[in-house]
């Protein structure tokens, strides 16, 4: 039976070196952000360390924007990081593109130590040996450049071919212990000699990736279970690494489930709108909501437990209790989490929250001191009735507006004597001095509740609508408090005149 290296890394506590690095290519979405949640606890948990760096040698595909999108979504959700780009640190640059002279260096290294070697087989030739070996096309190379002699390495030079760099795979099993799914053993020959660097001389991913590990001593890698076949390649590359005195150690490997879209069983999509971190912000996801949500895919604090803050988790997570099942994205089970923290949140934080939404729903552009006032005194009135920020707007739009318009749905569930109703409104509170929500109650139960006997949940409908113009709105009569005699008045008398008319 296979035995994993023996110079595994044993690595804990301040000695975890974790690494966050992604591609800056298209939007941050929800899975790379999970990835991101997961090293970043794993790191203070132990009171290691993050490094956050950057797979930036794809030209035409990585771009700035996305980069800073990036660094915009890490900072929005507090995720802080050790060492890496923006940060800097021991092992700077954080960024691959600027790396080329140290790869070159390491790649040195491993030709002398014999772990590298020519290879100028193109494809069809490859095919045309397997078909003469009667060897399946998909097996691929067949290691026939491994032992090449100088003079056919000249011979093929003399043609004008440039070689790749292939890395010698050890003839013998590789086994590593993942830290979620136990032993995982790759059996001998089960993947040829790979190419890591290109015969341009550019190297190629699978042989940066875990340089880089290596170099930034790199002591536990947490990723996704779509990276796990890498893993061979990673370890044939460590022990190469080893021997050639580049690193001592190899790194503990664990791989986390995939995310799931809400129906069926494929990965969630980018192109999924409840992949898109920056549409869940928009919504008016807070960071601590989102980030408790993200967590439990795939870990959990205990059970019949789903509410808990970054605290809570850091100090209890570890990767080795992270299960390996794939996690199913639940758009409802985000939203009520989220609706949870928001109540968590301190009045003042949450009605300083609401504001950015406000102004982008338009109901100010720059918010005079009289709005601000209003919006923190309605914020407590809608702060136990939504789930995201985004709902807010809608639900106290009505207090920064003179142009009332009313929801189609809430004229519509009007009852037939609305206008009768909404002219007892008005009487009731003309005489009304002390316009509190105490005073407010009391008018209007006597006008409708015992004179029209109507019972309160029909009753308050008409006045609701004239109000806030919504079938769903904060309290009612600390709505109209808020609003004032006058102006609650006049909505009061505009609906009944358009019921009547």
């Amino acid at each position: 039976m296979a035995t994993p290296h023996p110079l595994t890394t044993t690595a804990s506590g301040a000695d975890v070196r974790v690494r966050f690095c992604p591609s800056p290519t298209g939007l941050p979405h929800v899975g790379m952000v999970r990835t991101a949640l997961y090293n970043w606890a794993y790191a203070r948990h132990n009171g290691g360390k993050l490094i956050f760096r950057i797979e930036d040698t794809d030209a035409a595909r990585d771009s700035e924007e996305s980069f800073r999108q990036l660094v915009d979504a890490l900072t929005w959700l507090k995720i802080d990081w050790d060492e890496g780009v923006e940060v800097g640190g021991p092992h700077a640059p954080y960024r691959q593109s600027e790396r080329h002279d140290i790869y070159r260096g390491v790649i040195d290294k491993l030709v002398a130590s014999g772990a590298l070697y020519e290879s100028y087989s193109n494809a069809e030739e490859i095919d045309a040996r397997n078909e003469a070996n009667g060897r399946a096309k998909q097996l691929g190379y067949d290691n026939f450049d491994r032992d090449l002699t100088d003079e056919q390495k000249a011979a093929f030079r003399a043609e004008g071919r440039q070689p790749a760099l292939r890395l010698r795979v050890p003839d013998e099993d590789l086994t590593y212990e993942d830290l979620i799914r136990g032993e995982v053993t790759f059996p001998a020959g089960s993947f040829p000699d790979f190419v890591v660097v290109r015969p341009n001389g550019v190297p190629l991913y699978t042989f940066v990736n875990p340089v880089d590990d290596a170099l930034m001593g790199i002591t536990h890698v947490l990723r996704g279970e779509d990276l796990m076949p890498s893993t061979a390649r990673q370890l044939a590359l460590y022990a190469a690494l080893i021997e050639a005195e580049v690193t001592t150690f190899v790194p503990r490997f664990a791989h986390m489930p995939l995310v799931l879209g809400e129906t069926g069983n494929k990965k969630l999509s980018k192109r999924d709108p409840q992949a898109d971190l920056f549409l869940h912000r928009d919504r008016g996801f807070i960071p601590e909501g989102l980030l408790n949500y993200l967590a439990l895919l795939g870990w959990s604090i205990g059970p019949d437990r789903d509410v808990f803050t970054l605290d809570e988790f850091t100090a209890a997570f570890d990767i080795v209790n992270v299960n390996p099942n794939p996690a199913r994205f639940d758009q409802k089970k985000a939203e009520s989490i989220n609706g949870d923290h928001i109540r968590m949140l301190d009045g003042k934080d949450f009605a300083e929250r609401t504001i950015p939404y406000l102004a982008a729903a338009g109901l100010f552009d720059e918010p005079t001191h009289e709005q601000l006032v209003q919006a923190f005194r309605v914020a407590p009135l809608v702060q136990e009735r939504v789930q995201l920020l985004g709902e807010v707007p809608g639900m106290v739009g009505f207090l920064f507006t003179d142009d009332m318009s009313y929801d189609a749905d809430a004229l519509k569930g009007l009852p037939a004597n609305a206008a009768e109703v909404l002219d007892a409104c008005v009487a009731a509170l003309e005489p009304v001095i002390e316009f509190t929500p105490e005073k407010i109650q009391e008018a209007l139960a006597e006008a409708l509740v015992e004179r029209l006997e109507l019972k309160p949940r029909v009753a308050y409908g008409p006045p609701r609508v004239a109000i806030t113009g919504r079938r769903i709105s904060p309290p009612l009569f600390e709505s109209m408090e808020l609003l004032g005699k006058d102006e609650s008045l006049r909505r009061l008398r505009a609906l009944s005149a358009m019921l009547a008319g």
